[in-house]
């Protein structure tokens, strides 16, 4: 079982060495990165060349966008399964994906998710929120739930077959492609008991109020687009859910980084 992380990049220079070292620590043998450079005027360039592995794959080219960029580097990557990794996030620990890969040894696994703790931008070992799941539950998507989609790793054939994110959307593309394949198509998704991202606190949906409002919009749009009626209190219930990661801490510690 080979394994693919996606990293798309810019001017991230202050961040992709941990990014990439947390790929690298992993005890997992047969997995490959490819690192999109969407050519970064910073240090970034040269952090690539210093900590890239043996078997990464980087490409500096401009795109249209973080979607693009993702969707190029699911056309360049070469595992079995496919996972995403933002350059600011890191996977939390060294044996995150042996356990992705263990799931996918049941012939019946589309795609799997686990559980992910927001961090603090400057401290990464300082937990700011605990996103932790349940076993998947398709009615769910009604409520305003989606996977953590940092965590989310899908079987190449999946997106050959659905194909990937829809690169019209500014800031929710990635739920979009979640209900696209786990609620029109119930493509078949296991949950894994397990932290597999530490995520620095941020991120464009949330950034301002206008694109909060674009964010709402957007996740309308994401039922509309597949023919499908959004729920009625969407707005509501989906930053909601949200609530509890503010006081839930994982019972254990995970690994500190430098």
């Amino acid at each position: 079982m080979s394994i693919s992380l996606v990293t798309a990049v810019y001017n991230r220079e202050g961040t992709l060495a941990l990014s990439v070292n947390s790929v690298l620590m992993q005890g997992l043998s047969d997995c490959h990165q490819v690192l999109i450079d969407g050519m970064s005027t910073d240090g970034t360039e040269a952090v690539i060349a210093e900590h890239r592995g043996p078997t990464t794959t980087v490409i500096r080219e401009p795109d249209d966008g973080i979607y693009d960029a993702l969707n190029k580097g699911i056309r360049h990557s070469t595992g079995d399964v496919i996972g995403f990794l933002h350059a600011d996030d890191m996977l939390a620990d060294a044996d995150c994906l042996a356990a992705v890969a263990k799931a996918f040894e049941d012939p019946d696994v589309d795609a799997v998710f686990g559980d992910l703790v927001y961090v603090d931008s400057v401290d990464t070992n300082r937990i700011v929120r605990y996103w932790r799941e349940k076993p998947f539950d398709r009615r769910r998507f009604r409520t305003g739930w989606m996977p953590p989609h940092p965590t989310v790793y899908i079987r190449r054939e999946i997106y050959e077959r659905y194909g990937g994110f829809r690169d019209d959307l500014r800031t929710s593309a990635d739920y979009e492609l979640m209900v696209r394949l786990f609620y029109k198509h119930q493509v078949r998704l296991k949950h894994i008991p397990k932290i597999l991202v530490k995520m620095r606190m941020g991120g464009q949906s949330n950034a301002s109020w206008s694109n909060r409002r674009l964010a709402n919009r957007e996740d309308r749009m994401a039922w509309i687009v597949n023919d499908l009626k959004p729920p009625s209190f969407l707005r509501l219930t989906k930053p909601m859910r949200k609530l509890p990661q503010y006081w839930l801490r994982p019972s254990e510690p995970l690994p500190k980084f430098p």
